[in-house]
């Protein structure tokens, strides 16, 4: 299993916790989205696993050889004692899901309760390999409401040896009552050094330019960064920082960057701009004050009502980006 790179402080806790006598049975990881956090809680189930089933195991932090007879039942999904719960694949007889993929495959709207329910008849048994099981929620934030209320019932009484990992981008939107029974962990933006790292681990063959914006759109979230490899994310971004800065008089530049999203083949990158154009704003409206604030705000509210609106209701991409470098360019009047 490769190393994880970053979160030293919250693997120490954990593995601390690990050690003692007093491992708590319910993690819940917190921080935005895209920086690693499912993957730290794989990394710390699978530590887990395996120096329970080998106490004499070695390795540094999470780490563990990836020969070892746990690492490779863990990395052919085939360890009886560990549960990973997300959101399945969307079935066609069910209603079409907002635009949300793993990879090509869209994704149902949520994590279900029957998911759940068929997690507790697991939880009913012992463990096969040692006396820990490990359960992966990812994310939590994707449970229906009585999926949550069922999960609960297992947090509130959990069976012995298991460990809960609930993964959170938004915390505050879960049961409160869930979030009592979980130790938080917090996790915050890779350094650029990191940052760096883990791009070239993941995209051996790309450029250094190609590395380095992706940095800048990453904002320390590796998961966010490689969402747009390959996207030619630098210049998308140059254009729009521009509109910013010189308004665009001619319309040259959104007019350019319009057409350059209208075909089929551009719409991964018109998906980015999606994102991007209202980020943007976002960013200038906080080093702003006054009036020019209300502005901002009030143009990343449209920015990001149009882009949210876009897919579902397959607007035109030529006239969307279009406009939305138009509410772009209006931050260059303040």
């Amino acid at each position: 299993m490769t190393s994880l790179l970053g979160h030293d402080e919250q693997a120490a806790a954990f593995l601390a916790a690990m050690r003692s006598t007093r491992l708590h049975h319910a993690w819940l990881l917190t921080g935005p989205r895209g920086l690693g956090k499912a993957s730290f809680a794989r990394a710390a189930a699978l530590r887990l696993l395996a120096e329970a089933a080998d106490p004499e195991l070695d390795g540094q932090g999470l780490d563990v050889d990836p020969e070892h007879r746990i690492a490779r039942l863990f990395a052919a999904r085939s360890h009886p004692d560990f549960r990973l719960v997300e959101r399945e694949p969307w079935k066609q007889d069910e209603i079409i899901p907002e635009i949300d993929r793993k990879g090509d495959e869209p994704l149902a709207r949520s994590i279900r309760v029957k998911q759940i329910r068929m997690l507790e008849r697991v939880l009913s048994v012992s463990p096969a390999l040692s006396a820990r099981r490990a359960i992966v929620i990812d994310s939590a934030d994707d449970l229906e409401r009585s999926a949550a209320n069922a999960l609960l019932k297992s947090l509130e009484e959990p069976p012995a040896g298991t460990v809960f990992f609930l993964v959170s981008h938004m915390p505050g939107r879960l049961l409160p009552t869930i979030r009592s029974r979980c130790r938080t962990l917090r996790f915050g933006p890779l350094s650029d050094e990191q940052m760096r790292v883990v791009l070239r681990r993941a995209l051996p063959a790309t450029a250094p330019d190609e590395i380095d914006a992706l940095m800048k759109a990453g904002e320390g979230a590796p998961g966010q960064a490689l969402r747009f490899a390959g996207l030619d994310i630098g210049s998308l971004d140059a254009a729009l920082e521009t509109m910013a800065r010189t308004g665009d008089p001619s319309n040259a530049t959104r007019a350019s960057l319009a057409r350059s999203l209208a075909l089929k083949a551009a719409h991964p990158r018109y998906e980015a701009l999606l994102e991007r154009a209202p980020a943007l704003i976002a960013r200038e409206a906080r080093g702003r004050r006054g009036p020019a604030l209300d502005r901002a705000l009030e143009l990343w509210g449209r920015a990001r009502d149009l882009a949210a609106s876009a897919i579902g209701l397959s607007l035109d991409p030529q006239a969307t980006a279009f406009q939305l470098g138009s509410y772009v360019a209006q931050l260059a009047e303040e």
